[in-house]
């Protein structure tokens, strides 16, 4: 039986988007801009909310993973970035492969099941370096999944071995890659891009890297940067790219919107996106990223208050544990560098889900079942 809330929504301004979610079907460009430009939140949640579960059920997904942010160094100057410093600067930094190592096994000790690596492009750091780093993370940790370096990172990494991005993939995998992260795409616009991160890889060379890994076997993952200087409209386009690339290769794992912080950027006179921003975006993210089945409300950028709401905005998946994250904490974000497992399970059961820990490639690890008794979830008071 339908909610007098969504019996409501047909009826009014919505009632064409609305009936399309329920049948399943695509939505158009316009619909999309629509969406994005609307304030009505709860008209949004309730089309999301349902575009998930039709999509996914009521499973929320999280994972057990240490980050590691093997240099700061970065010969671009993106104006979003606060964690990257320039070759030279003092407060620069390389981890050794050893360093690397004893990271991995420490976590390792504690169940991880993936090591998310990711850092600046340092001109001092030669082809090897990197494939020496997966084969190090491989031994220390054989059964734990790798995602490392993104679509930046690979063309960077390309360049300096002189090799082609299909080689450099290749020569990654065998190293022991499982899958590259979704960072680098931060808006697709090109006029956006020209202004923010005019040094980085382009939107379109972005699109043909993951192209080409999961036309590789290696599946990725895809991110949008929001909250800055982009309009409806691109944050609209950006999502299509993405879908158009998805219906040709099926290759993308999840889906995850990136807030920006504007702390300690030269962008730091920014408000910054506000909590009803970050539903509007994820519940955008679900209505036309329609082939993509998870989509990641990643906590350490929204808080875990703000996550466990974006439950019922779309959102399907919590991350992870997240070790030793640098990045986003550099930029401002004051979450803490670390969160329990437990965090995850409180908060999912508290919003009405089913808690599944996985892998980096959804691969079920354990279904939790809500235990009689169950203290509060902390992150709702």
């Amino acid at each position: 039986m339908e909610s007098p809330l969504w019996q409501r929504l047909k009826k009014g301004p919505w009632k064409k988007i609305a009936s399309k979610v329920e049948r399943g079907e695509r939505l158009t460009r316009e619909e999309g801009i629509q969406l994005a430009a609307s304030d009505d939140l709860l008209a949004l949640g309730l089309m999301a909310d349902l575009a998930r579960r039709l999509r996914c059920g009521d499973e929320v997904y999280f994972i057990r993973n240490l980050h590691i942010n093997y240099t700061n160094i970065c010969k671009n100057s993106c104006l979003f970035c606060a964690f990257g410093r320039s070759p030279g600067h003092p407060q620069g930094y390389i981890l050794s492969l050893e360093e690397i190592e004893g990271r991995v096994r420490r976590a390792a000790q504690t169940g991880i099941r993936e090591v998310h690596i990711v850092g600046g492009l340092n001109p001092d750091l030669p082809y090897v370096y990197f494939i020496d780093l997966v084969r190090t993370v491989r031994k220390a940790a054989p059964d734990i999944c790798i995602q490392a370096f993104d679509a930046v990172e690979i063309d960077f990494i390309a360049s300096q071995g002189k090799k082609s991005i299909e080689e450099t993939l290749g020569e990654l995998k065998e190293a022991g890659l499982d899958s590259l992260p979704g960072g680098g795409a931060e808006v697709f616009s090109p006029s956006l891009r020209r202004l923010l991160c005019p040094q980085k890889t382009g939107a379109e060379k972005w699109l043909k890297i993951h192209e080409t890994a999961h036309g590789l076997g290696i599946p990725t993952n895809a991110t949008m940067l929001y909250g800055h200087l982009e309009t409806a409209s691109e944050r609209v386009d950006h999502l299509l790219a993405l879908r158009d690339l998805q219906d040709r290769t099926g290759g993308f794992l999840a889906f995850i919107p990136l807030a920006f912080h504007p702390q300690n950027t030269p962008l730091a006179h920014l408000p910054g996106p506000t909590g009803v921003e970050h539903l509007k975006m994820l519940a955008l993210s679900r209505l036309l990223l329609d082939n993509f089945r998870h989509i990641k409300a990643f906590w350490i950028m929204m808080g875990l208050n703000l996550a466990q709401i974006s439950l019922h905005f779309g959102a399907n998946d919590l991350d992870g544990t997240v070790l030793e994250e640098k990045i986003f904490h550099e930029a401002g974000a004051q979450t803490p560098q670390w969160q329990p497992a437990e965090s995850f399970l409180h908060c999912i059961f508290k919003a009405g889900r089913i808690p599944v820990e996985r892998d980096t490639l959804y691969r079920e690890v354990r279904r939790y079942h809500h235990p009689e008794g169950s203290s509060p979830c902390p992150c709702s008071g």
